[in-house]
């Protein structure tokens, strides 16, 4: 593990062995928790939650995750899904060689994906049958040309695994105990695979919400996981209001536009509320998509381009303005234009009184906040491009040795990949160190109540959970996710080194996700909005 000493003008990294050398794996003890069930169902479930079976903890933690992978809003950053599926993955390399062939990409910067893709995909049971996942292996260990045949294999092996990938990972989840995938694992592929298929995650949150409800078991959400699967797109009709249309006569030349009067017609149909509603006209589009708030998500990306190119008129600075709710056919509820906040917040800003501290000299942390200023609420290519400007400004610098790191702007994503590997751990034992409220206070919770640092909080949590200590939390409404904290962070303090490398999907890696992969980690999220 590495920690980062966080300067105002720089961002310096460096190697600590107190992290290794203080959370040695210590000698099993006579009262000491096992590390793991069957199933990977860890002995802090059973300290936990007495009442209940390996089986139902199990069934708990996918859909404690679960729910997690879905909230927009509201979660910690490290307990959101840094993944994306194995077959976005691999259309992803199957596309960057046409890039190469078109010289935008570089052949080394390719192999460097494939290299790094054939680390974490591994045997992914959901890929197809021990032969095809072997052949998959054979393809990523060689240059893929396009056109090649190799090139051309791997579209087809995309393409067969394609079909059925989920209904495998069913299987798998529905074999005898010992024989499962790991619930975190499961939980991690299921909700990536649903994502990329272009699922939004307000969809699927209800859709998971329900069953938990219900409290579905680990076969029944994967169930419910292979019918999205198989549903077929759909078309949506949307409309999207404006409150201001500047150039009238040109928007009224569009087949999709609605007249302020049609507006109020069309939402009474459908019995909406016509209360508050200012409208000075819009568009009417059909789209296809496999939920009505993916279907919001296609239609909202027209009206920002409309927006943006607004912004360039002439003597009419206040341009396009959208209002701010969108309505689906047949869907009950408007739905808000604004996206949620994809949660890129900086605390320290606050926390240290730098809010408002700006009369000084200006460093590159300001200018790298205002580079990725667009990340949270932006449109997606500012988003993208403001992120990436902002990392390779902070984590970048053209004296760097090329011997000793990667070459050129890849560095950024290597260093920032340590920075994450680094954060993840202290973060999620942060959040548990303020979870832990036993009845009657224990040693931990005396340690926790003399700690005046967040670092300090997380130390101790570590050393408790390497003792095999079992963390009293609170009786919240997000209990069960705490509980899967605690069984990731135990396996990660007992063996960090193991537990922050890339895992094979379809192995029992504690945190489930590589932080290897800075690249994509950083853009998973504004990238399966495009999709």
């Amino acid at each position: 593990m590495k920690e980062v000493d966080h300067r105002p003008e720089r961002l310096v990294i460096h190697t600590s062995e107190h992290m290794h050398k203080k959370f040695q794996k210590p000698e099993p003890s006579p009262g000491m928790p096992p590390l793991g069930l069957t199933a990977g169902v860890s002995g802090d479930y059973c300290a936990l939650v007495k009442s209940r079976t390996s089986i139902d903890m199990y069934d708990v933690h996918v859909r404690a995750r679960m729910i997690d992978f879905f909230t927009l809003e509201g979660l910690p950053w490290p307990r959101r899904l840094w993944d994306i599926g194995s077959l976005l993955a691999l259309q992803e390399l199957l596309e960057a060689g046409s890039w190469v062939r078109h010289h935008v990409l570089s052949p080394a910067a390719v192999d460097w994906q494939r290299h790094e893709l054939l680390k974490v995909i591994g045997p992914d049971v959901g890929l197809g049958d021990k032969e095809l996942r072997a052949e998959l292996t054979s393809l990523l260990s060689k240059p893929l040309l396009d056109p090649s045949p190799a090139h051309r294999r791997l579209r087809e092996v995309i393409d067969h695994a394609r079909g059925g990938y989920l209904s495998r990972w069913a299987a798998a989840a529905a074999q005898p105990e010992g024989r499962r995938p790991q619930p975190e694992r499961l939980a991690r592929v299921v909700a990536a695979h649903l994502l990329d298929l272009g699922y939004d995650a307000s969809h699927l949150a209800a859709w998971i919400g329900q069953l938990a409800h219900q409290r579905a078991s680990a076969e029944e959400v994967l169930r419910g996981a292979v019918a999205l699967d198989a549903a077929a797109p759909r078309e949506f009709t949307v409309l999207a209001v404006l409150d201001s249309a500047p150039e009238r006569a040109q928007a009224e030349s569009q087949d999709s536009w609605v007249s302020e009067r049609e507006v109020v017609g069309w939402l009474k149909q459908r019995g909406h509320s016509t209360s508050g509603v200012r409208s000075g006209g819009g568009f009417c589009y059909r789209v296809t998509a496999r939920d009505p708030f993916s279907a919001v998500s296609q239609v909202r990306e027209l009206v920002e381009r409309m927006v943006a190119r607004s912004s360039f008129m002439r003597g009419n600075r206040g341009g396009i303005r959208p209002a701010s709710q969108m309505w689906v056919d047949q869907h009950p509820d408007p739905i808000p234009f604004a996206t949620p906040a994809r949660g890129a917040d900086v605390l320290s800003l606050v926390n240290e009184g730098r809010l408002y501290q700006v009369d000084g000299q200006r460093t590159l942390i300001d200018d790298a906040l205002e580079l990725a200023a667009p990340v949270n609420r932006g449109a997606l290519g500012p988003a993208v491009a403001g992120a990436w400007a902002a990392v390779e400004s902070l984590l970048s610098h053209p004296d760097d040795p090329a011997e000793e790191e990667r070459s050129g702007k890849a560095v950024a994503a290597d260093r920032l990949a340590a920075i994450i590997a680094c954060s993840w751990p202290r973060a999620e034992l942060t959040t548990l160190a303020h979870r832990h409220q036993p009845e009657t206070p224990d040693a931990l919770a005396e340690k926790l109540a003399t700690c005046t640092a967040n670092r300090d909080r997380a130390f101790a949590v570590a050393e408790a959970l390497t003792a095999g200590d079992t963390l009293r939390l609170a009786n919240r409404f997000r209990r069960d996710a705490d509980i899967a904290a605690v069984h990731r962070m135990r396996r990660v303090v007992i063996n960090p080194k193991e537990s922050s490398r890339p895992q094979p999907l379809s192995s029992g890696s504690p945190c489930g996700a590589s932080t290897a992969p800075a690249t994509s980690c950083c853009t998973v999220d504004l990238r399966r909005e495009r999709h």
